[in-house]
């Protein structure tokens, strides 16, 4: 597999970023379509409505957010394994709108994506 790895879809697209799939389910402020540099936008794949407005980027809830995404996930099994196929050939960024880079739906798609 080819490597698999998430971006701040506010940082400037590279060669090396592959295959860019945006993971928010809403368009991130600021970006034209144009700009973004998109192959793919999977808004199934990323949380839900209720569980984005519960989180609401407080660290203190990542956790918690972590073990609820996970679970969903458990029912985008077909989504994933799109995500690992184009993995296969080439290399997949994904992208996300969140400022806090430790703290976001990425790091936990990334984690069940390597697995």
């Amino acid at each position: 597999m080819n490597t698999i790895k998430i971006k701040r879809i506010y940082e400037d697209p590279s060669k090396n970023d592959g295959y860019r799939i945006l993971i928010d389910r809403v368009w991130p402020r600021g970006v034209s379509k144009e700009n973004a540099k998109l192959d793919d936008w999977m808004k199934d794949i990323a949380p839900s409505n209720e569980l984005r407005k519960w989180f609401d980027h407080d660290p203190d809830k990542f956790d918690e957010f972590a073990k609820r995404y996970l679970k969903a996930l458990n029912y985008k099994k077909e989504n994933l394994m799109e995500v690992r196929k184009k993995a296969k050939d080439q290399a997949v960024t994904l992208l996300y709108g969140a400022k806090d880079t430790e703290h976001n739906q990425g790091v936990v798609l990334l984690k069940v994506l390597k697995k």
